[in-house]
């Protein structure tokens, strides 16, 4: 499925619905678009979105994963 409800999308980046909220009123996530009456958020820009999230490269462990 490529095109996720609010609470499909912050599931899916794993926040909360408010925090999703949030993000997406600063712009750490993306805006929905809207398809009638529904909004609905591209998987494949939460991806993207995601990924430029601070914090540790995918490829690099991060430090407590370093420690296990």
């Amino acid at each position: 499925m490529r095109g996720l409800n609010r609470e499909q999308a912050s599931a899916y980046i794993g926040v909360s619905p408010s925090l999703f909220d949030e993000m997406v009123a600063d712009g750490r996530m993306p805006k929905p678009k809207k398809a009638n009456a529904r909004t609905i958020w591209d998987r494949r820009a939460l991806d993207r979105a995601f990924d430029r999230l601070p914090g540790g490269d995918p490829e690099e462990p991060d430090d407590w994963e370093a420690e296990l």
